[in-house]
């Protein structure tokens, strides 16, 4: 089988001023048949270059996704962010679709996919919509913070049950959905937590963190595993 090169966005440590991975992203990506590899951070302007090089795009976690790619003003709910990841996983993600090629979000890949695609976020989503619901959690991350729904006839639904729990750190979230995505599981709460392209062979995003969780959860390995094999043309 085609063990396909999956390009995973780096992480970046403000203090350090260095980008960093955590091992979760490329252990899960190598268990399930993939060959991933850190990309650089400041090469939005060759993101046609590097997308011709890698089967397949993961968006991490990491900082809050800067309030002008929704355009929305930043107010003080608004966490640390990172231009220079804006401007490469934006970039990264518009080629990547651009190409058909399959694009798998996580937590901010999450937002940053809605951000880019005409979507807006929720600075705080805890301040901005008041919940009951837990959306983030105290460590480990392996554990379930709360259930999701999945929606009928999604891609999600075909690999989850109608119901299932999910790990959760994220303070920011979908507010308007990006035309061109679609819910696939909701929150208690109603907040969107995973979202797919119809129109596209596979560009979906999670919420949560499968990346911590795809040990001790298979359903949770799942999802990567479905990534990776779109990656691999399966």
């Amino acid at each position: 089988m085609h063990r396909p090169i999956i390009g995973v966005t780096p992480l970046y440590d403000d203090e350090r001023e260095s980008i960093w991975m955590l091992p979760g992203y490329m252990d899960v990506l190598q268990d399930c048949g993939a060959l991933p590899v850190i990309l650089p951070l400041h090469a939005e302007a060759d993101a046609a270059r590097l997308a011709g090089m890698i089967d397949g795009l993961l968006l991490t976690g990491g900082h809050d996704v800067g309030p002008e790619v929704y355009r929305m003003d930043k107010t003080d709910l608004c966490g640390p962010t990172h231009p220079g990841r804006d401007a490469l996983e934006t970039a990264l993600l518009r080629e990547c679709m651009q190409r058909g090629m399959p694009v798998f979000g996580i937590c901010r890949g999450l937002q940053l996919m809605n951000a880019a695609l005409g979507g807006t976020l929720y600075q705080d989503y805890q301040t901005e919509h008041p919940s009951p619901v837990n959306h983030r959690m105290k460590p480990p991350y392996d554990d379930i913070c709360h259930e999701v729904r999945v929606l009928p006839d999604t891609p999600l639904h075909r690999i989850w049950r109608e119901t299932e729990g999910v790990n959760s750190c994220h303070h920011q979230g979908i507010r308007t959905l990006a035309p061109v995505l679609k819910p696939m599981a909701l929150a208690p709460d109603g907040l969107v937590e995973a979202v797919y392209a119809p129109d596209f062979r596979f560009v979906q995003a999670v919420q949560w963190h499968p990346e911590f969780a795809w040990r001790t959860r298979p359903h949770q390995r799942a999802l990567i595993k479905a990534f990776a094999d779109a990656c691999a043309g399966i």
